[in-house]
């Protein structure tokens, strides 16, 4: 029985300093004045079933001066890369930005960064598509939205391609232009 007593006195020290040493009130309440985001992209198409969109980033304007140093910010973009937007339809969509926590703020605008590899595939040969001359390189949103403490917000881009994909004659190139739609669900938690 005397080996047991070391043992106890380890025990009972154990838990003591754990009552000691927990969190406080402020510690656990931290995080219940945060806003959890998420984005998710979708495209309806009819014609053009090869469109290939490189994504950089996804940002919420959060300052009515667009040219403010701090008016966009990065919300850590999960799936960045070229992908076929003719998949992302039909209940397909790509997960952009899973449960991004910010304070709370208000939203002007949502944008896509979209890098340089975009093409389009017309029978079998591959068609760069200019962003950064006539094209749109950001394509955003709209949303004026104020983001409320402990509400998760869901936001769905979607692209139309059909209207978004056009080709200029005068300069003998295939233009990107996105035209997007934003859906916002938002639930408490």
């Amino acid at each position: 029985m005397k080996h047991l007593q070391p043992i106890k006195s380890l025990f009972f020290s154990l838990i003591v300093l754990t009552c000691f040493s927990s969190c406080s009130k402020d510690d656990v309440n931290a995080n219940s004045q945060l806003t959890s985001i998420s984005v998710k992209l979708k495209s309806t198409t009819g014609e053009l079933n090869k469109v290939y969109i490189e994504i950089e980033d996804v940002q919420l304007k959060v300052k009515e001066d667009e040219n403010a140093i701090d008016a966009w910010v990065s919300l850590n973009t999960i799936n960045t890369g070229t992908y076929n937007i003719f998949d992302l339809r039909e209940g397909s969509e790509l997960q952009l930005v899973s449960h991004f926590e910010m304070k709370p703020t208000f939203i002007y605008e949502i944008r896509l960064v979209l890098g340089e590899n975009n093409f389009v595939d017309i029978n079998n040969a591959l068609h760069n598509l200019d962003i950064s001359d006539l094209g749109n390189a950001t394509p955003s949103n709209l949303v004026k939205i104020e983001l409320v403490p402990n509400h998760i917000y869901d936001f769905v881009i979607d692209i139309n391609i059909d209207d978004s994909v056009r080709f200029n004659e005068d300069e003998n190139m295939m233009i990107l232009n996105p035209k997007l739609y934003t859906e916002i669900r938002h639930i408490q938690y």
